[in-house]
């Protein structure tokens, strides 16, 4: 079955003048001439993105959306107008955000989360109004994982994310060091599935793999600054977040380990690399 607004590996059945031509249940499909690959003849299996274009004709193209249908992205409006906002998306025919699925009108130039999905008339389209394609959670995610998430708005709760591209969770304000931006992609693990369903996340592991990562990040910091943070622990919490996205508790307990190992040398302005270190 053919995936409009998605990939779909197909067999050229004819060339044209216009370029190669998919034959499929649901119609042929054209791959214009400048976009087929140099050697490609019937026969030839291609992966190619099918969409409908603006005369209602299913067309191929050899480019690579920045989403697909099912998938949220953060896109740059191209243009307003009197049916909606045109979505910059990788391809040459815009992504169109219609006005009944903006949450607020948006402006040529900004930037808008959005869910790609397949229009009742065959076309693709985007809708900034997110919680509605948000899944409920369900027994494919369990506590502890690791989770890919994507920022969606900021609330005086903390960050509400997106988990995995399905389900919605919450990324609670004391577990941010850095206060995230919407559209924002981060690696984090569930810490907390509710009885009613809702999911707590944190950006942190815990335990010696957290330690493990803290120790890498100053050592790294260090070495960027040619050996030298101005950071101790009288330094305040928004000073250590903005050198090194981490909490001033775990800042001092990597530092403290550091120290320990002989790795680096505390002074009274900061801390230094030390040239012989036994890492």
């Amino acid at each position: 079955m053919l995936q409009i607004g998605n990939y779909n590996k197909l067999t050229i059945t004819r060339m044209t003048a216009s370029g190669a031509v998919f034959a499929t249940k649901e119609g042929e499909v054209l791959l214009p001439l400048r976009l087929v690959p140099t050697g490609a003849e019937v026969g030839t299996v291609l992966n190619v993105f099918v969409y409908v274009d603006s005369d209602g004709r299913l067309t191929a193209t050899t480019k690579k959306p920045r989403a697909v249908v099912g998938e949220f992205a953060l896109l740059k409006v191209k243009e307003a107008t009197t049916v909606g906002s045109f979505l910059d998306w990788g391809l040459e025919k815009d992504l169109l955000l219609p006005f009944g699925e903006q949450m607020e009108p948006v402006r040529r130039g900004n930037q808008v989360l959005v869910w790609i999905y397949l229009h009742d008339s065959g076309r693709i389209a985007a809708s900034a109004k997110l919680e509605k394609f948000i899944k409920p959670v369900d027994d494919t995610l369990s506590e502890g994982a690791e989770v890919e998430l994507l920022v969606y708005a900021i609330t005086d709760l903390g960050a509400k994310v997106i988990i995995n591209n399905s389900f919605g969770g919450l990324i609670f304000h004391t577990e941010l060091v850095v206060k995230p931006s919407c559209g924002e992609r981060l690696l984090g693990y569930v810490k907390k599935i509710r009885d009613d369903g809702k999911v707590d996340v944190t950006l942190r592991k815990g335990g010696a793999t957290d330690a493990a990562k803290d120790r890498d990040v100053i050592l790294d910091a260090l070495a960027a600054n040619k050996g030298f943070l101005p950071l101790t622990d009288k330094s305040s919490p928004d000073a250590i977040a903005t050198l090194l996205r981490l909490s001033k508790k775990s800042f001092k307990k990597a530092v403290g380990g550091l120290y320990k190992e002989g790795a680096i040398s505390i002074l009274p302005d900061g801390i230094r690399l030390r040239s012989v270190q036994t890492l």
